[in-house]
């Protein structure tokens, strides 16, 4: 009996290491990027080919996994500041800070590697340029200035610019215009998550745009950054990548969040306001993407 005892219980624990790994990676962030650079794919003009496509994703994955696990290494300070993320491997004590750091090299390496072999050198050009931007540049500037959120969301609009570049071997306009939505999409998403979560970034020593230039003004940035969004993603009927169908769900979708978010114009929003605006974020990019792609010309 004592010996079943100790084989489920290094069982168990082996289970919760492997589980902790993986939660390195953030599983759910990877799951919207691979999203996003497999309708990269499906967008160009040139098709990649089943097996190329799996591996182009995969590897993907991997270097989302390995940029976000060595965020995780870089930060896991801060992580202990943080209510939402003082439970994460890092900071609880759970993993050894060497173990994240050789993962993320590690896949960072075969994520390169992966994409050199499933497409081409300007794929792996963008994608190494994601990794080190993400974790040499916006890691480290997110203490020091609120331009962290544009330079953050370079990199997290890359990923549907890969997928196109992966098949097509080039860049143009229908690339861009995947690269401009998710640029510009991330903009009003990450300001709803440090208005509702000021306190957590504030301990952090975060300099969101909250915190660096009040509530009021970044209710208002986010607004216009909203704004911005519904008017470049209405470029998709006269630029021709789009039927009248897509422009009618990006346009009704896109007032839709356009009109939650003027209540932040309002001195005193309701006590929710940011966290409903930020379920909505999550809503409409792949309400948007799902119609571009139907409705692709």
């Amino acid at each position: 009996m004592t010996e079943l005892v100790a084989a489920v219980t290094t069982r168990a624990s082996s289970v919760g290491r492997l589980a902790d790994l993986a939660a390195l990676g953030k599983p759910r962030l990877s799951a919207l990027v691979i999203f996003t650079a497999a309708i990269g794919v499906w967008c160009a003009p040139v098709p990649l080919g089943p097996l190329a496509t799996v591996l182009f994703l995969v590897s993907t994955a991997g270097l989302v996994a390995a940029a976000n696990t060595l965020n995780c290494w870089l930060e896991r300070d801060l992580d202990g500041l943080m209510s939402r993320t003082r439970g994460r491997p890092l900071p609880a004590g759970r993993l050894e800070p060497r173990i994240a750091l050789g993962q993320g090299l590690v896949l960072s390496g075969l994520a390169l590697a992966g994409l050199a072999l499933s497409s081409n050198a300007r794929t792996v050009l963008l994608g190494s340029a994601a990794l080190l931007i993400y974790v040499l540049v916006y890691t480290p500037l997110k203490r020091l200035s609120p331009w962290a959120l544009l330079v953050g969301a370079v990199p997290g609009a890359l990923p549907p610019l890969m997928g196109f570049t992966a098949a097509a071997d080039r860049l143009d306009v229908a690339g861009w215009f995947l690269f401009g939505i998710l640029f510009l999409w991330q903009l009003p998403h990450f300001i709803s998550i440090s208005l509702y979560l000021e306190d957590d970034f504030r301990r952090a020593g975060i300099r969101a745009l909250p915190i660096t230039h009040g509530r009021r003004i970044a209710r208002a940035c986010l607004f216009f950054c909203d704004a911005a969004l519904l008017g470049f993603s209405m470029l998709g009927l006269p630029l021709g990548l789009a039927g009248p169908a897509y422009a009618a769900i990006a346009l009704l979708s896109g007032l839709a969040w356009l009109v939650l978010a003027a209540g932040g114009l309002h001195p005193q929003p309701a006590g929710n306001w940011a966290r409903r605006l930020f379920a909505i974020s999550l809503l409409y990019l792949p309400i948007l993407i799902t119609a571009l792609v139907i409705d692709a010309v």
